[in-house]
């Protein structure tokens, strides 16, 4: 791509007092979608990179956002990016995107799919694909640093813009953060992300007053047993059996004791035990998933997996030093919780300025988690996470009409309408950024 000059850039926008025109700040931001946004997008698209690996991708960012006047950090808990643009007195707000892409080779169909290829994290060879829109969000997020860079007279305060590695393995924002992100930069006043949504209309926001994503927590049960012969069972303490009455005891713990109106999930995605078919063996490992949307349920849920395990484990029998071991791995997600009041007044202000038909409801009905919570909960930041919809209307509407089925992220066939998602991403993240820091 022939990289032309941000100083050429310019915003042709007319002002009323001293408040943007909605349908102007869209022209605007059309324009430099198709004079600049557009072939950075198809970069950025044909060259992920893998989770922790983000080398050239932060590389490109950086040049970009410091092109237009931004003061840039590279190498922020890894190869994390931070830019800087302070512009007089006023709060400082906070826009993350995420930069990694997935160890998946493209199947979109795109004239231009990635093909790229790189060693992973274990030395395996393997295609790298942008399977859940990364790559809408840095290309927005350049949009966001072009058109706020020149239009500093009207607004005040602080902008802090950050491209963040490795959302997709798990430890990026919160190397982020170890890496004393607030110590180095400030705390934000406020802070603010998004994600491109597969199932969603292309262009149409939504904003969760609630919680977008939810909290993950990684356990273990190490179940022992005492081994014997398959056919003498009466001599040994089957921990496939107890592991299999584990499991379904589980169960009962989100159907009878979380209160109906809140949202937990415990999946056993794992179990191993055993060597041969006729030895019972003296171990079973089971490995979950626990997802919530808030401190409360999360504690209780934790609490009561011990409990399960342990007491199922008793009531088979077993002595106190063979009791199951329950582990919570340390690295666990908290849940993104956006500021209600926030949320509310935001909401608002996108509907004004973006059209009411531009905003539509949560759908989500899943249990997905963010480790954008990383950045937001200790200390805790008022944040808003929204979603931009990246898939043209009659797509949708002929999967359910029974047609092609829409692919879903991580998908090999995942693919997104670039235009009207950056363009969206762009134009609501203005909204936002101005409502908290426009010069009234």
């Amino acid at each position: 791509m022939k990289k032309t000059s941000a100083m050429l850039f310019t915003i042709s926008i007319v002002l009323v007092g001293t408040s943007m025109q909605a349908s102007e700040l869209s022209e605007a931001i059309a324009e430099d979608y198709r004079a600049y946004l557009a072939p950075l997008w198809d970069h950025f698209h044909r060259n992920p990179e893998l989770s922790l690996m983000e080398f050239k991708t932060a590389k490109r960012l950086a040049e970009e956002l410091r092109a237009v006047g931004f003061e840039v950090t590279e190498g922020v808990g890894g190869t994390g990016v931070v830019a800087i643009m302070k512009n007089g007195p006023g709060p400082m707000l906070m826009m993350r995107a995420d930069m990694d892409g997935l160890p998946v080779v493209e199947q979109s169909g795109l004239a231009n799919a990635s093909t790229v290829m790189m060693e992973d994290w274990d030395g395996n060879r393997v295609g790298v694909m942008h399977a859940c829109g990364h790559d809408v969000h840095i290309t927005s997020l350049v949009g966001t640093a072009r058109y706020m860079a020149n239009t500093r007279d009207q607004w005040s305060g602080t902008l802090m813009l950050i491209g963040q590695p490795a959302e997709e393995k798990g430890p990026g924002a919160r190397a982020m953060r170890d890496d004393d992100i607030w110590k180095r930069f400030g705390t934000p006043d406020y802070a603010f992300a998004f994600h491109v949504d597969a199932d969603s209309e292309a262009g149409k926001i939504t904003v969760d007053e609630g919680s977008p994503y939810a909290g993950a927590d990684t356990v273990d049960i190490i179940v022992h047993g005492i081994g014997a012969h398959g056919a003498y069972p009466h001599q040994g303490k089957d921990p496939i059996v107890i592991g299999a009455q584990i499991i379904l005891n589980l169960q009962t713990i989100i159907s009878r004791e979380l209160a109906p109106r809140h949202s937990g999930v415990i999946t056993v995605g794992s179990f191993h035990a055993g060597t041969k078919h006729n030895i019972i063996s003296d171990r079973a490992h089971l490995q979950l998933t626990v997802r919530s949307l808030n401190p409360e349920v999360r504690a209780q849920l934790l609490s009561a997996i011990e409990r399960v395990a342990i007491g199922t484990a008793r009531t088979a029998g077993l002595p106190e030093d063979k009791l199951p071991e329950v582990v919570v791995d340390e690295f666990s997600y908290p849940p993104t919780y956006n500021d209600s009041g926030l949320a509310r007044r935001l909401k608002g202000v996108l509907v004004e300025k973006m059209g009411a038909d531009a905003v539509i409801e949560p759908s989500e009905t899943g249990m997905g988690a963010e480790d954008f919570g990383f950045f937001t909960t200790d200390p805790y930041i008022p944040s808003v996470y929204f979603s931009v919809g990246g898939t043209p209307k009659e797509d949708i509407e002929r999967a359910k009409a029974g047609g092609p089925a829409i692919p879903s992220h991580h998908s090999p066939q995942f693919k997104i309408s670039p235009e009207p998602s950056i363009k969206a991403g762009v134009e609501a993240t203005v909204v936002v950024l101005m409502e908290l820091m426009s010069k009234r």
